[in-house]
C-alpha cells in the first residue's frame, strides 16, 4: 500500500504537458481502477490504472484525479481516501488528502466522498471534457449525471461542457514516447526478465509440469520486487501452439519444445520476452530447422528497427522471411507473393509482429496515422516477436512438423541512430540455447 513519499518531477512535468494540450477551457478527469471481486470477499491484488499512475505515482484505489487547465485556485487535484486508521490496520497506510499535496505534488485534494459535491462546480465553465469514455461504466453514469446537474442550472447561467473528447488522443501520444526515467525502469524490467527465462531455460527436465517452470519465472520477479507483467505462459510440445496458452499444468515430455512467454512488471514498467528450447537440451533436426526461420525472421525484422523506418515494415519482414522459410521446409507451396497477398501463411502465423510495450504490455498508442503506419522515432519501444506454430492435427503436414510452435520476442527502444535491445543477453540462437542448457549444473 501506499506511503506519503515526495513525488518525483516526471509527474508533475506530464500533468502540465497534458494541461497545454488540452488547454484552457478543458477538464480533465480521470478515476483511478475499481477493484475487482475474486471470491466473495477476496479481491484481485490491485493494480492501479495506467494512465493515473503515470501522471500521479498513485497506487491506492477510489481515487480521481481533476485537471483544471488555469484554474486559479489549483490546476491539480486529487481525490482520494480519507486516513482510517481500522482500516488502515488491515489495509496498510493511506496518503490520505492531507498528504496528497505534499506527498503527490498536487494543488489540493479532497475526500473521495466529496466528488459528487464538488466535481459538478468544477465541470460549469469548462467548454470541453477529457475522459475514457467507455471504459469504466458505473463512472460514465456519474459523470453524466454530474453533467446533467450542471446543465440543469443553464437558465441560472451555467455554462456547462460542449465537447466531449477521448482523453486517449492525448495522453496516449504523450505515454507512447519513453523519458529517460521510464526507459530506466523498463531495462531493469527486462533484465529481471531475461534473469527469470535463464533460471526457467536451467531448470527445465522432462517429466516436470510447465508449473514448475512458471515457478522458477515468478521466483525471480518477486525476489527482484517484481510481479509478472501479465499471466506467464509456458506451453510444451503443442500447447506451444496455443497463442495465449496459460493452463500451465501439462507435463514435460522428453523431445518436447517448450515455449515461455512471460514478463517481469517493474514499478509499473513491463517487459516481455519469449524463449523456445528443448526440454532435453538438444534440438531435433525439425526442431531446430523451424527455431532458425524464426530466428532469420527474428533477425531481420530487428535490422529495420531505426528512426524514420515505417512501423508497418517490422511485420512485412518477418512475413517475408516466415513465408521463405516455410517454403523451404515444404510446409507451403507455391509463390511467396501469392501466398502473402492471400494470406495463406497465416495458417502458421497468425498474428503481428510486435507491440508497443510500456506501462501496458500491450500499450497505448496509434500504429497508423492518416491511415498509413507511423514512422519510428526515438523514445519509441515495442516487441519483435515471430512465430511459427505447426498444429498437431495440421492436415497435409509431414508427421515431424505437428505439434512444433516457436516464437523468439525481444524488446526493442528506438535511439537516434537505430535501436537498444533492452532484453538483450539471453540465449536466442539454437547454438546458443544448446551451449547454455549444457553448461547447467
Amino acid at each position: 500500500m501506499s506511503t506519503a513519499r515526495a513525488v518525483p518531477d516526471p509527474y508533475a512535468r506530464r500533468r502540465r504537458q497534458l494541461m497545454r494540450m488540452a488547454g484552457d477551457n478543458a477538464i480533465l478527469v480521470l478515476p483511478s481502477a475499481p477493484m475487482r471481486v475474486r471470491s466473495r470477499d477476496t479481491h484481485f491484488p490491485y493494480r492501479q490504472d495506467s494512465d493515473l499512475w503515470y501522471l500521479t505515482g498513485f497506487e491506492e484505489p477510489d481515487a480521481v484525479l481533476v485537471l483544471v487547465p488555469g484554474r486559479a485556485h489549483g490546476e491539480a487535484l486529487l481525490f482520494c481516501r480519507e486516513r482510517d486508521p481500522e482500516r488502515e490496520a488491515w489495509d496498510g497506510p493511506r496518503v490520505g488528502p492531507e498528504g496528497a499535496v505534499d506527498a503527490l505534488g498536487m494543488d489540493d485534494a479532497y475526500p473521495i466522498d466529496d466528488l459528487d459535491e464538488i466535481l459538478p462546480g468544477l465541470l460549469e465553465g469548462r467548454t470541453r471534457v477529457y475522459y475514457h469514455f467507455g471504459r469504466d461504466t458505473d463512472f460514465d453514469l456519474k459523470l453524466i449525471g454530474w453533467l446533467n446537474r450542471v446543465r440543469a442550472q443553464v437558465r441560472l447561467g451555467a455554462q456547462p461542457p460542449h465537447e466531449f473528447l477521448e482523453l486517449g488522443h492525448l495522453l496516449d501520444e504523450m505515454r507512447l514516447f519513453k523519458s529517460r526515467d521510464e526507459l530506466r525502469l523498463m531495462k531493469r524490467a527486462a533484465r529481471i526478465s531475461v534473469e527469470a527465462h535463464a533460471a526457467a531455460m536451467r531448470a527445465v527436465r522432462p517429466g516436470m509440469h510447465e508449473y514448475d517452470l512458471q515457478a522458477e519465472l515468478e521466483y525471480v520477479f518477486r525476489r527482484n520486487e517484481a510481479q509478472p507483467a501479465y499471466e506467464s505462459i509456458v506451453g510444451a510440445g503443442a500447447n506451444a501452439c496455443v497463442l495465449h496458452y496459460r493452463a500451465n499444468r501439462a507435463r514435460i515430455g522428453e523431445d518436447d519444445l517448450v515455449l515461455i512467454d512471460a514478463g517481469a512488471e517493474y514499478r509499473g514498467y513491463a517487459a516481455d520476452i519469449t524463449r523456445t528450447f528443448p526440454a532435453s537440451g538438444r534440438f531435433t533436426a525439425a526442431q531446430r530447422a523451424l527455431h532458425d526461420v524464426v530466428l532469420e525472421a527474428h533477425a531481420e525484422s530487428c535490422a529495420q528497427a531505426r528512426p524514420g523506418v515505417a512501423y508497418g515494415v517490422i511485420h512485412d519482414t518477418a512475413v517475408e522471411v516466415l513465408v521463405e522459410g516455410l517454403l523451404r521446409l515444404g510446409l507451403l507451396k507455391g509463390r511467396a507473393a501469392r501466398l502473402i497477398a492471400d494470406g495463406t501463411y497465416k495458417r502458421f502465423y497468425p498474428h503481428k509482429t510486435g507491440h508497443w510495450l510500456g506501462l501496458d504490455v500491450h500499450d497505448v498508442g496509434d500504429y497508423r496515422i492518416d491511415g498509413e503506419s507511423r514512422l519510428l522515432e526515438p523514445g519509441m519501444v515495442f516487441t519483435i516477436e515471430p512465430g511459427l506454430y505447426i498444429p498437431p492435427d495440421a492436415p497435409g503436414v509431414a508427421a515431424k512438423w505437428r505439434g512444433l510452435g516457436v516464437r523468439i520476442e525481444d524488446d526493442l527502444a528506438i535511439t537516434r541512430d537505430g535501436h537498444d535491445v533492452l532484453t538483450a543477453g539471453l540465449a536466442r540462437s539454437a547454438d546458443e540455447v544448446e551451449a547454455f542448457m549444457a553448461a547447467r549444473s
